[in-house]
């Protein structure tokens, strides 16, 4: 167990930042299992089960619009400045503050809806997301109607207190209706929801996301008690990020070797720039696809699919930074061949 695993279990403890301490006792857990200790590791996973499991309180009636959303225990990395941001809204969430309507924004893949999942399973309520494929009508008027229909429900919930409501990607009905090229029927939509975010009982949370926000309809933004950019990521979040995903699917791996400086450099070199669920999906695959007697082989295969690079450029991959026994992983030859290669 590394004692930064141990120390990082602590500091959210004392944080009280309940999603970075499950995803420490995962990583501890995950850590015993590596090396052999079945029995302690599925008793910490075990208590973290219990803890986190809940019975959903509200009765939910059937509403036209929203279906239930899974909520489960998948950990959520995000940067320092917008983990706290969260962290500051949760506390206002869970202090009946008069904040329920917020809104996150920023480039996909960034976590705006993994977040919204992961505050309905903190604060333990049921999470509903809205079905714009049903809200969205071709007929004139009637995605008016449906709105008014939708936010009605939601006012006359017996539970409202034990439930979320999510519009992701809310600009697919909320553009801004000073655009010219935006047509008349969604400038009365957005506002139709204008007035029903009004109206909107404060004990139902609402969380909108959007990717275009600078599309955004500014009065609409007013409605909101919260706004909170997802475009807040530096390159050194975007490489903790990368060593803290590798970390937790290589867990999972007790065969593949852990090369945390190399994987740095790699991410460091990506030729496009990947949204965090983007780098995940890399990592994911490159660590799926490899061949487990290979410990090393997902680096390659990381490699080759963020960086480019002519297939074993030695000079190339030199000029970037990586060293002799760097380009020896990355390519599977041996420093000696490298070496003369290069000279």
């Amino acid at each position: 167990m590394k004692k930064k695993d141990v120390l990082n279990l602590i500091r959210s403890h004392v944080e009280q930042n309940d999603v970075a301490f499950r995803n420490a006792a995962y990583v501890i857990a995950d850590d015993f299992k590596a090396n052999g200790d079945m029995v302690l590791s599925d008793y910490i996973n075990a208590l973290m089960s219990d803890a986190n499991a809940f019975v959903p309180q509200s009765y939910m009636e059937q509403l036209e619009f929203v279906e239930p959303v899974m909520v489960d225990r998948k950990p959520l990395f995000l940067p320092n400045s917008i983990h706290e941001d969260i962290v500051g809204l949760l506390n206002a969430l869970n202090y009946n503050s008069g904040i329920h309507k917020i809104l996150f924004h920023g480039s996909p893949g960034t976590g705006k809806t993994e977040t919204a999942k992961n505050l309905a399973r903190i604060l333990k309520r049921d999470l509903y997301i809205v079905k714009f494929s049903l809200l969205i009508d071709s007929k004139l008027g009637q995605t008016q109607k449906n709105i008014v229909e939708l936010f009605d429900e939601l006012a006359n919930m017996r539970q409202p207190q034990d439930v979320i409501i999510l519009f992701d990607e809310i600009d697919a009905i909320a553009l801004d209706r000073t655009n010219s090229r935006d047509i008349r029927e969604m400038g009365r939509v957005t506002s139709t929801i204008l007035k029903s975010l009004d109206e909107l009982n404060d004990k139902v949370i609402l969380i909108a996301t959007t990717n275009l926000f600078s599309c955004f309809d500014r009065a609409l933004v007013r409605r909101f008690d919260a706004v909170i950019d997802f475009d807040r990521y530096e390159m050194e979040d975007i490489l903790e990020i990368a060593e803290r995903i590798c970390g937790d699917y290589l867990a999972r791996e007790p065969k593949l070797g852990r090369n945390m400086r190399l994987l740095r450099k790699i991410v460091n070199k990506m030729s496009t720039p990947l949204s965090p669920a983007e780098l995940e999906n890399a990592i994911k695959v490159a660590i799926g696809f490899s061949n487990k007697e290979n410990k090393f082989e997902y680096l390659q295969k990381l490699f080759n699919r963020i960086v480019s690079v002519e297939s074993k450029d030695y000079a190339a991959m030199k000029e970037m930074g990586f060293t002799l026994r760097d380009i020896e992983i990355l390519t599977g030859d041996s420093k000696s061949k490298v070496g003369r290669e290069l000279k």
